[in-house]
Order: C-alpha cells, then structure tokens, then sequence
C-alpha cells in the first residue's frame, strides 16, 4: 500500500515544480477547522494512509512529513511505512513544529522568495498568521521577491485535479431541537449574541465554527459521522439571521420541516456556497459594517475574500464567545445527561456481563464482535442517534494505541486472560455520552495490576478534587498523573476534554491537560475524566467517566467547586491492588460501585443484576 501514496506524493511535487511551489502544506481538517472533517476533506489520509483524527503533512521538493502527537505515534510508524513520508513528532519536549520547519529548517538556504502554498480552504486563519509570524522570525520579508522573501499562496481545493473519485460535501437529514430539550429557544440564545457583539462594538457575527452554529440555531445532522452537525455557516446581524447551508436535491421531510420551521422563524436559509457573495456585498453596501470572525475556525480562504472586500477596521477578530457558553450546560441539559447516562449505563453493564459470559465459557469473541455488540445495545436506547465517535475496542497490545482502530476483518480473538480495552460512547437526543473501561478478562500480570490500578487511582484522584472557583483544568491534571509520576509512568494524551450536549464528543473551550489553558473549569462544564497507561507490544489501561463541575460551599476562604460523576458503569476490582490505593479512594471505589448497583440494578434482568451486584462488592 505504501507505494499508493509514494505516488501521490510525487504528483503532488509535479504541481509543485508546475506551479513553482517550494513546499505545500495540507491540513486535516475542513472549510469549519473542524477536529473530525467529512469524507471529502480528508486529505491526510488519502495523501498518506495515515488515518488519526490529529495530523498535518509538509511536502517539499526532497522531503514529506506527517507531523502529529503521541496518542498516534505507534499508528503513525505502521501506517506511514512505505510510503516515504517521515512522521515528526510534537507534544514532545524537541518538538518542532510545521512554520519553525518550515522557515528554519526546510527552506532556509535558499536565496530567493520562498513560495509555500496551502489550501486556503481547509486552513485556519491562526494557522497561516504562525507560518507568516516563523517565517518573519527567520529575517524574511513577507511578499518581497528578493532573496529574502516569502509567499503563502492559498490554492482552495489544491488536490482536486489529484484526487480522483474525491468525495463531495456532504449533505444529510436536518434535524431541529425544542427548548424542551435543550433549555433555551433559539431566540433566546441569537438575543444574547446580539448583546455580546453590541459591547464589542459590532454589528454582526459571522459563527463558522459546526458546533456552535448547531448550538445556536437548535438544529442537528450527520454530516460528520459521529458528529450531530451540518456543514454551514452563520451570518447574525442585529435584524437578521443567515444560514449558509447546502441542501439543494437532497432534501428530504425532515428537513424540509426544519427549513420551514427556521424560515417561520425569521431565519434566512441560503446556500452554502454563496456565503463569500453575500457577506462581501452586505459589507460594501453598508448593511454590514463591522464584523466579528473568529480566527480559529474562520478559514483562510475566506478571511482573505472579506479583508479583501472591506475597508479598514472593518473585521473584528475576536474569540467567539459561543463556545463558552455551551460548554456551560443549563439545568435542563444538566438532567438530560444524567438521566442518558443511567441508561448508557445499563447498556454498559448488559455488554459488560455477555462479556465475560462469552470469553468465560470459550466462545470465540473477537474486538470487532464485541464493538458490534456494545453498539447494538446502545441502538435498543430510545433518542439513540448513533455512536459518538468509533468504538475502540482493543485487547492486549492493541490497548496500547490510545487511538486503536479495531479491524473488521481479522481482528485478535479475545482470551481468558490479560486486559482489554473499550472506549466508546452513544449520541442521543437528550445527551452525549463517552467511557472508556479496561477489563481483567482472567489471571492478569503483577504489571498489568499495577498499571491498572495506579490508572484507577489517579482517575479516583481528580474525581475527588475540590478546588476554588477560577481553576483551570491545566491546574487540576496533575492530581491524576501524580500516582503515575510517583511511579515513573505517564501518558501522552490529556486527561479531560470537555462534552458536548447531543454535540460533539470533543468540545473546548476548557479541558484538563498539561497545556497552559487558562479556561477555569466552571460548575455545569462536563468534562471526561480519562487518565491511562500504555505499553508498547503489551497492553493498555485507560479509566474514563464524565464528570460534571458543581457548586461545593462558600466560606471565608472562597468558593468551592467540586466534581460530580455523571457516568454509571462499574470498575472492575479484581485487577486492584488495594496496597496501591488510600483509604479514602478505596471509600470513593466502594461508594460509586455501590451506586452503580443502586442505580442500575433494577434496571436488569435478574440474572445480570445478581452478576453487578457480585462485581460491586465492597472491598
């Protein structure tokens, strides 16, 4: 297979020559930044193979690089191999990254303007202001043809020519949400974003981001598998609203009704790809005079078509203020994903005892098998609308890759012993859910024990945590590495990211990780809770629960926020090592295990209820 993308690699260096690029850079993402893009926009991987959701590629004349971070590094060496393109690495301490490259490594010898070419389309503005703000740093002047100079050129839709049988833009089912189950009428939210822009002195925003448009609007789709989301974009001035989205032939009744039901709305429905068109001409003609884009979903292409198209001053680039409030649930999406969570759980529990029925009694269960039959229980949910990102269900050394895609041919038979890994989560009408459980099949080693539970003790850990209003998770992940440090064992990935409602499995602006993002983890915010261990060639051990931030008490000290844990599926203690753990996490373990079975033991059948009970059994 590596050959195939030798190949590509080299038509892509014949445009390059054709054109007099000295290096091109393809992102993997789409027109929105989006962290997971449609078919159409996976240019990564169909330039390489490589098939994590975390990737960027350099071409130059004598050099092509996969630049991505530790969660795919083991995939990344698999998949690259062949191929000529040589992975860099980042989220390391010698990282380098894509502009310092490029301006001090790849093309600094050379002694004329350097000319490097992006898809303007599928670039972020942030991300083409650091491959200008590198290059300046390395004494070059930007549009200078002398010796000294360089270019980004943005070429929309560069591997389209390439590309044959590329996908198109997607288009599926639109879908609206009522205030019943979101909390809040589009209205109301449209109102507020009026408010915020008015303070920054503005008169309209332009929302490019999939989840907050979503969000905003109350409307769902599919466009991005696993994602609720629709390609669009959305234009909201202080008289109007604009929905640029693309659903011409396509449309079916639903969405028909969810068009109707927006234009009864007052909301402008229009077509994607008039949305240069329209905002360039509402702003030369005064309707629009100051707007506000958010560079980091914004792309470049269009950036360049509206600073082109408008006078001084007349772009504001802010920090949508969308994303923070979202992630800031309300108390109706609050009890939307508790009660999800009960019966994400039962499904949970019901997979978890066919599990072990299966591999206990012989029967031949392999990691595909076991993803099919998570996801089949999760489809028996009422509002189920389909999995939350694709099942990793890993046993053995393929729980090492963090990001493990299960085969769904051939896939490793699962035996009596040793550990395996499942991560996975549902979408549903009134909630998103994601957990991840590492499961002692049968007799596991001294090794696979200890990382087990120093895992488990670091997640009890944050889940304990009480900290004062205004920390940031960048402040609290360490309370779930420490176990591990103290032991000389660490993970690559961050512990938390946030969740969205019916929205994204990812979605910021807060997280919990080593990155200094100052974002304080507010009450309402859910966050996953997610720390782990991997071996290469041996095992993997991940434990995740989303946890919801909630208001503790207030004293002479300040305001204190604690943790609430929102997902209902029992830890295994059969693989502790209860030397490993203090008394107050062995408290917490006993307490949530017991709660699991409160709750979700009258739910079961009985003979499944009698096995939870067993496996909640304090110890």
């Amino acid at each position: 297979m590596g050959s195939i993308y030798r190949e590509r690699v080299e038509a892509l260096r014949a445009l390059m020559r054709e054109r007099g690029w000295d290096a091109v850079v393809v992102s993997g993402s789409d027109p929105h930044c989006s962290e997971y893009p449609a078919p159409r926009w996976k240019q990564v991987e169909w330039l390489s193979g490589f098939t994590g959701e975390a990737g960027d590629i350099v071409v130059t004349a004598s050099h092509a690089g996969l630049w991505t971070d530790t969660r795919y590094f083991i995939q990344a060496v698999r998949q690259l191999e062949g191929s000529g393109i040589v992975l860099h690495k980042t989220r390391v301490p010698e990282q380098v990254l894509i502009p310092e490259w490029l301006a001090e490594d790849a093309l600094a010898g050379k002694d004329r303007c350097v000319v490097v070419a992006v898809d303007g389309l599928c670039q972020g503005v942030s991300a083409v202001e650091g491959l200008k703000a590198a290059f300046a740093a390395a004494g070059r002047t930007e549009g200078s043809p002398d010796e000294d100079g360089f270019r980004i050129v943005s070429v929309p839709d560069m591997l389209e020519d390439l590309w044959e049988g590329r996908p198109p833009v997607p288009q599926t089912p639109v879908i609206t949400l009522g205030a019943d189950l979101t909390g809040e009428d589009r209205w109301s939210r449209i109102g507020w974003l009026r408010g915020i822009a008015a303070e920054a002195g503005c008169d309209a925003v332009l929302l490019t981001s999939l989840d907050e448009i979503a969000w905003l609007l109350n409307v769902r789709g599919s466009d991005i598998e696993y994602n609720p989301l629709v390609i669009s974009y959305l234009l909201v001035t202080m008289e109007t609203v604009e929905w640029f989205v693309r659903k011409g032939s396509l449309i079916d009744a639903d969405t028909r009704d969810s068009f109707q039901e927006l234009k009864d709305d007052g909301i402008d429905v229009l077509n994607y790809d008039d949305v240069a068109f329209t905002l360039t001409g509402e702003m030369e003609d005064g309707a629009v005079q100051r707007l506000a884009v958010d560079p980091s979903s914004l792309n470049y292409n269009l950036y360049n078509i509206l600073k082109t198209n408008s006078s001084e001053g007349s772009l504001l680039e802010w920090e949508s203020p969308v994303a923070l409030r979202k992630a800031v649930k309300n108390p109706v999406e609050i009890e939307g994903m508790r009660d999800i969570h009960v019966e994400d759980g039962v499904a949970m529990e019901r997979f978890l005892y066919w599990l072990e029925k299966s591999v206990g009694n012989g029967g031949m269960v392999n990691e595909w098998d076991a993803a099919c039959r998570l996801g089949s229980l999760r489809a028996e949910i009422a509002g189920y609308r389909g999995d939350s990102f694709e099942t990793i269900s890993a046993y053995g050394e393929g729980a090492a890759l963090p990001h493990y895609i299960t085969p769904r041919t051939g896939a490793p038979v699962l035996e009596p012993r040793g550990l395996y890994l499942v991560d996975s989560g549902g979408q549903y009408m009134n909630g998103t859910t994601d957990i991840t459980r590492t499961i002692p099949l049968g007799p596991c080693t001294m090794l696979e024990k200890e990382d087990y539970t120093l895992v488990l003790k670091g997640h009890i850990d944050l889940a304990m945590a009480v900290f004062p209003r205004g920390t940031a998770g960048c402040q609290l992940d360490v309370l779930a590495r420490s176990p591990l440090w103290r032991a000389r064992r660490n993970f690559g990935h961050g512990t938390g990211h946030g969740v969205g409602f019916f929205l994204g499995v990812h979605e910021g602006p807060q997280d919990i990780r080593q990155n200094f993002n100052r974002t304080p983890i507010l009450p309402g915010m859910i966050t996953s809770d997610e720390p782990g261990i991997y071996r290469e060639g041996m095992h993997g051990v991940r434990h995740e629960n989303l946890i919801l931030c909630v208001e503790d008490e207030r004293n002479a000290f300040g305001d204190w926020l604690r943790f609430e844990t929102l997902t209902l599926c029992h830890f295994d203690t059969s693989a502790v090592i209860l030397d490993l753990l203090d008394r107050d996490e062995i408290e917490w373990l006993n307490a949530y295990n017991a709660r699991v079975c409160r709750t979700l033991a009258p739910l079961l059948p009985p003979e499944e209820a009698e096995w939870l009970a067993r496996k909640c059994r304090a110890i």
